[in-house]
């Protein structure tokens, strides 16, 4: 078996970000092959014209769905996000940290709904701060929608990406 086949077959069974050296670990690979065989994964992924990418969200590598492919897969996937709830995740995105109790200031009760509901779904995190909660968005929120990291700047630059694409 070749090293690139091993480290794609790692991709495609996790649920989640992969480390080189967590990669390199559970394959017996060396973390410098794993490195050659994201790369490699990476140029034929774009060569083929795939709807798949190998994604980098900081130090760790995932398959992907491109962006201009999201909207075909809207029926097929297990969990529907209502529109109210994908605000509710841009707000905390764009402003994060945020306050629970600011949110729902601004944008009402319903938040505390939405803020469980994204819990659940490991798209944001909620630390305790005095009486409320601190919220972040996590890992999963950025492989979720296609961030290529997750600090404000790469959240901020997709929301004004997403902001250009939208009709008007």
């Amino acid at each position: 078996m070749d090293a690139r086949s091993v480290v794609e077959a790692a991709l495609f069974a996790s649920a989640k970000g992969l480390r080189v050296i967590d990669i390199a670990n559970q394959t017996g690979l060396t973390e410098e092959s794993v490195r050659v065989s994201l790369k490699q994964l990476a140029v034929e992924y774009e060569k083929m014209g795939s709807a798949i990418k190998v994604a980098k969200i900081d130090a760790e590598y995932a398959f992907q769905l491109k962006e201009e492919y999201a909207h075909f897969t809207e029926k097929f996937t297990e969990t529907e996000i209502s529109r109210g709830v994908q605000r509710t995740a841009a707000v905390i995105a764009y402003h994060q940290p945020v306050l629970q109790s600011e949110l729902c200031r601004t944008l009402g009760p319903r938040v505390y709904d939405d803020v469980r509901r994204l819990i659940e779904l490991d798209l944001i995190q909620g630390k305790p701060k005095g009486q409320t909660l601190e919220l972040t968005t996590t890992k999963r929120f950025a492989e979720h929608y296609g961030i290529e990291g997750t600090s404000k700047a790469h959240i901020k630059d997709w929301i004004a990406k997403m902001d250009k694409k939208a009709p008007e």
